[in-house]
């Protein structure tokens, strides 16, 4: 039996498990991921990357690679929203559902993108391999067991064993996660909300028809049976069709025949003799499931194996993602003892309520667009940017958040409070143009916006003192990093003279009104509960 000993196992290839091994890697953990499937992804699925998941490839290295995937300027997609016509045939009488927020360059120095997972895997695969991981296909997890030092697992490598010995193990191996099954972990929600086939297809007509027309998703009502939604923000072949079933009426995926696919998107179209190519057809069920814990010693769920909502909103392989780069830096600091394990348990608390949160605001999307919404319903709609880029984390890992606040607020306030991503800001180094987003990956941050507040001296005394390193920037004028004046006291929402703890994830752990010489035994105890520490 071969026998491999690595830091970190990963049970899936898909988005969230290929992004954990990458992001693992730019902090120089060696990762092993195990799929079950022969390669990676050959449909377009997950196609809108949020503004938010474009941050962390950027804040990794790898921002530029995925940007290469993109097919001319998908933005006007994403700006289209969300509409419904009875036929796309009439296209230019549809009807806005949702026009949501996105980004902007007051909020992120990135856009939102789209791209079919089907391509940027195998990008993830490469910058995998390129950092000293392994993705193994065809493998499929058996068994493990757990003892104080690390997880033991037996899998299966395309019929031959092979034993794992890892100091941790990221279940990222979907809704049927067989990882949580093992671990008994049980899901809470509203469980099956409804089921759906994809149907990709090709239908050069339908080029034409809606060449004029950018959307995320259309609906067309004329579908016989169902509502049809249409999208292709993947940026080229095929088109994805999702019509609805309903087994409690008697319906199958097996009633899918090629011919009733045909009709459907005909009649969505509103074109009976289009020329439509099925290329495949993929049943599959929209749920809203969350793990009642994320964690289980040292074995962490991720993606979908922890949460499942219906994709209204784009949530699902996006939330994932955030799972794991929430989780990789973590754990790349406890192995690299710059953090001790107390912090591995901020992961639950800080994951699950987002998890929760997300996939609230998902139902409720779901609910409206197929008209199920009363006003209290629909009252509870955030703006998608508040979903993806506002919301707020509560742990024992972060200084100064209100035991009551919320995850999500009814506006995006982005303005330095602790437990939220840190402000963008544009600066100046040297003559090139950085964002503040591009300050955080690897170590922690202390901010100032004056020379004399005190602040670096301290923030370099307290790293060493925890063995945590932490990097100092003044923002200012005069600073290393050049702002306008008042910059960094109106984002951070403290003085010129405080100070802002950020992490490696560029969320605020901890702030400061006051100056070093008042605060620093408070900027310890901050850094000491980021980390984990006594």
């Amino acid at each position: 039996m071969q026998e491999i000993s690595v830091p970190v196992l990963i049970v899936g290839a898909g988005p969230v498990g290929l992004s954990a091994a990458a992001f693992l890697g730019r902090h120089g953990v060696e990762a092993l991921v195990a799929e079950r499937r022969d390669s990676t992804s050959t449909l377009p699925r997950a196609p809108g990357l949020q503004a938010r998941t474009m941050e962390l490839f950027r804040a990794a290295g790898f921002v530029s690679e995925i940007r290469a995937l993109e097919m001319g300027d998908s933005h006007p997609y994403f700006e289209g929203g969300i509409i419904q016509t009875r036929t796309f045939a009439e296209i230019d009488d549809a009807v806005t559902l949702e026009a949501p927020s996105l980004d902007g360059e007051h909020i992120s120095p990135e856009r939102v993108m789209g791209c079919g997972q089907d391509r940027y895997e195998r990008v993830l695969v490469d910058l995998v391999a390129a950092a000293g991981g392994t993705v193994k296909h065809k493998t499929t997890l058996l068994s493990f067991r757990q003892d104080d030092s690390g997880v033991t697992a037996e899998l299966d490598e395309d019929g031959r064993p092979l034993r794992v010995r890892a100091q941790y193990v990221i279940a990222a191996d979907g809704a049927g996660s067989t990882t949580r099954g093992m671990l008994g972990i049980e899901r809470t929600g509203r469980g099956t909300v409804f089921d759906a086939m994809s149907i990709y297809f090709r239908a050069p007509e339908l080029e034409t028809m809606l060449a004029h027309r950018k959307f995320i998703l259309c609906y067309a009502t004329a579908a016989p049976g169902t509502l049809m939604g249409l999208s292709r923000l993947h940026g080229c072949d095929p088109w994805l069709a999702a019509p609805l079933y309903f087994p409690d009426r008697g319906e199958t995926r097996e009633d899918f025949t090629d011919e009733r696919c045909l009709e459907i998107i005909r009649t969505a179209a509103g074109r009976p003799e289009m020329d439509v190519e099925v290329m495949a057809k993929v049943p599959w069920r929209g749920a809203q499931l969350v793990a009642e814990t994320f964690r289980s010693g040292r074995i962490f769920l991720a993606g979908d194996a922890a949460h499942v909502h219906p994709p209204a909103g784009g949530f699902g392989a996006n939330t994932g993602i955030h799972d794991a780069h929430n989780l990789a830096w973590k754990l790349a600091a406890v192995l690299a003892g710059t953090a001790d394990e107390p912090l591995l348990d901020s992961y639950d608390a800080e994951r699950r309520l987002v998890g929760e949160a997300m996939a609230a605001q998902a139902l409720v999307r779901n609910r409206i667009r197929h008209g199920h919404a009363d006003a209290e319903t629909a009252a509870q709609m955030v703006d998608d940017v508040i979903v993806t880029l506002g919301y707020r984390y509560r742990s024992a890992a972060i200084t100064g958040v209100p035991e009551d606040a919320r995850v999500l607020e009814p506006e995006l306030e982005l303005t330095g409070k602790p437990g939220t991503r840190a402000p963008h800001c544009w600066l100046e180094r040297t003559g090139e143009r950085l964002s503040t987003i591009d300050l955080y990956y690897d170590d922690f941050v202390l901010l100032t916006g004056s020379r004399d507040s005190g602040w670096l001296e301290a923030a370099d005394r307290v790293g060493k003192l925890l063995g945590t390193p932490v990097r100092g920037h003044v923002l200012a004028e005069d600073g290393d990093l050049r702002t306008e004046p008042g910059t960094f006291a109106a984002a951070h929402g403290v003085p010129e003279h405080g100070a802002v703890l950020v992490r490696p994830d560029a969320f605020v752990a901890w702030r400061s009104d006051a100056g070093a010489d008042t605060a620093e035994d408070a900027l310890r105890a901050a850094l000491a509960a980021a980390t984990g520490r006594p």
